[in-house]
């Protein structure tokens, strides 16, 4: 379906260009291109398409936990010729607005991939420290949001918190604890997280309480590593998005995600859309419906 669609969408291109070789057809196409109706007009379209869309995946099973990779906010810096910096604020934006846009679905669970155990080394340390700052900037900004507390959104922060500098789990905490008797919605950061490393910790604790005879060989399996995972009472996601064009899970979430439907697209995440959560969200039903579950 999607490389039909970019069919049909190159040989429009093509025809358009083509039409706009001819004088007569150039003139008015770029009148109208820069006329103000004439955006209205594909804002308001758009905005219709949306809202139709809405509708249309509200009436399916929705996911109950979406999983987001955000990635790009350094590309789409580069893109627009900003400092990395003033990607970073447009994401930690964006992330936001999808929250609001996750929260009025009914999706009950949002997690989302913030900064990865390899980002620790790999970052130059003033990109990491001005990292920090968002992180701390956020989450007292949620731990205050009137939106967050009249909607019952716990927050949740998973990952080796011990990496983290004190100011952002002194953050950490405040956002905990001031949203810690929430249920109607569970939003988790993943922060110096790395998908191999949570399966280490969960191991060492089963071996820790095999050791100790408070579990026995016979009883290690599937389940007992669940529950000693970060945040081992939230499901594991059904749809796992990744933007900016990668597709690969990078580490993230690697047990819980076993059987998660996977939805890659080429915008940068400070560009994420409604439409393109909602066509993630489709993409996941429409598969849904085909394998009959």
């Amino acid at each position: 379906m999607g490389s039909r669609k970019r069919g049909l969408g190159r040989r429009i291109d093509g025809l358009a260009k083509w039409l706009l070789r001819f004088r007569i057809v150039s003139g008015p196409a770029r009148i109208i291109s820069n006329s103000r109706i004439a955006w209205s007009l594909v804002s308001r379209l758009d905005r219709i398409r949306t809202r139709r869309q809405r509708d249309r995946i509200a009436k399916a099973i929705l996911p109950e936990h979406v999983s987001i990779i955000m990635d790009g906010n350094r590309r789409f810096a580069w893109n627009m010729s900003l400092e990395t910096e003033i990607g970073h604020r447009h994401g930690k934006e964006k992330l936001k607005h999808v929250m609001e846009w996750v929260l009025d679905l009914g999706v009950p669970y949002l997690t989302v991939y913030a900064l990865s155990t390899e980002n620790l080394s790999s970052r130059d340390p003033e990109e990491l420290d001005s990292l920090y700052d968002l992180y701390v900037t956020g989450l007292n900004e949620i731990s205050e949001d009137p939106k967050i507390h009249s909607r019952n959104v716990k927050v949740r922060v998973a990952g080796r918190l011990d990496l983290l500098p004190k100011r952002v789990r002194d953050a950490i905490s405040n956002a905990e604890e001031k949203t810690s008797n929430y249920s109607s919605f569970t939003f988790t950061v993943c922060l110096a997280y790395g998908g191999r490393e949570e399966i280490v910790d969960a191991v060492k604790e089963v071996a820790r309480d095999h050791a100790c005879g408070k579990l026995k060989l016979e009883q290690i399996n599937t389940e007992e590593i669940s529950n000693r995972l970060y945040d081992a009472e939230i499901p594991d996601p059904d749809l796992v998005i990744r933007t900016s064009g990668e597709e690969r899970v990078s580490n993230f979430l690697l047990w819980q995600i076993a059987y998660s439907e996977l939805y890659f697209t080429d915008v940068h995440w400070p560009s994420f859309s409604k439409s393109v959560l909602y066509d993630a969200i489709e993409t996941f039903q429409m598969r849904r419906r085909r394998f009959g579950r």
